[in-house]
């Protein structure tokens, strides 16, 4: 017997089964297209992810279309875990990005960024050598600071009303406090007479190789970035999480179905 639950989980994963596909043509793309480590960063996640859709969406449309409780069991208990690893990384999301934010710096329009406002979590990830220097790579190839030191300011007055980003505030030009004179956008004197004990004013360098890319503040403006995202991504989540429960209540549904049916083809009597 078929009934509307079995419809809606077939349908459902028919859905996905052509997202799945999406997702691995995309991926394979990503892969064959990119030049570089960092354009093919995403290449092996969305893979992964594509695959798995695909083999959970054919579990689910066998399961619920041809009745078979075995794939439906394994569909759902896939399915739980998804929404019990959603759930947990919503939470972790919210608890990691609960602090941290910009600072409001007199005449200027942009905000600076320091990274011990951000959680012990979010640092160790940005102090860890092997995982920055990837971010460095793809910062350097997405060219954040080359973009800004185009762009011509009629002297510093005109700079400092820029609405900067956090990356561009933290990795192209050096803190404020470090008192540095403006001579173009990625161009800063050091003054002569002023020593900061800061490590981030030693480490800023007119070369536009380096510029502040090794700074603490260019590593705040990257978790800036990231807890915005997360922030989103959480946000996201909660949503995919409703529809998630949603599924897997009809699909739950969809299963029993399975299971009355066929007990009652086990069961039933035969008539000569």
């Amino acid at each position: 017997m078929f009934r509307v639950s079995n419809s809606l989980v077939g349908l459902l994963n028919i859905v996905t089964m052509v997202c799945a596909i999406a997702i691995i043509l995309s991926s394979l793309l990503l892969g064959i297209n990119s030049s570089s480590d960092c354009q093919r960063f995403m290449h092996f996640p969305l893979l992964v992810l594509g695959i798995f859709m695909l083999v959970l969406s054919i579990l689910g449309l066998v399961g619920a279309c041809c009745g078979v409780s075995m794939f439906l069991c394994i569909y759902l208990f896939v399915m739980f875990l998804m929404i019990i690893t959603l759930f947990c990384f919503s939470i972790l999301a919210f608890v990691v990005t609960n602090k941290g934010a910009g600072e409001m710096i007199s005449e200027r329009s942009y905000m600076e960024y320091r990274l011990g406002d951000y959680s012990h979590w979010l640092q160790n990830q940005v102090r860890n050598e092997h995982n920055w220097l990837k971010i460095k790579s793809c910062l350097h190839e997405a060219h954040v600071c080359q973009s800004l030191g185009r762009e011509f300011y009629e002297g510093a007055a005109e700079f400092y009303k820029q609405h900067l980003n956090p990356i561009q505030s933290g990795c192209c030009k050096p803190p404020t406090f470090c008192g540095f004179t403006y001579v173009n956008a990625t161009f800063w004197t050091p003054p002569k007479n002023t020593v900061s004990f800061d490590s981030d004013c030693q480490t800023w360098s007119n070369n536009q190789e380096s510029l502040c890319y090794d700074c603490k503040s260019c590593k705040a403006g990257v978790l800036a970035i990231l807890k915005n995202d997360w922030r989103k991504l959480a946000l996201i989540n909660f949503c995919v999480l409703i529809v998630l429960n949603i599924i897997y209540s009809i699909g739950c549904c969809a299963f029993n179905n399975a299971r009355r049916d066929s007990r009652y083809h086990r069961y039933r009597p035969y008539y000569y």
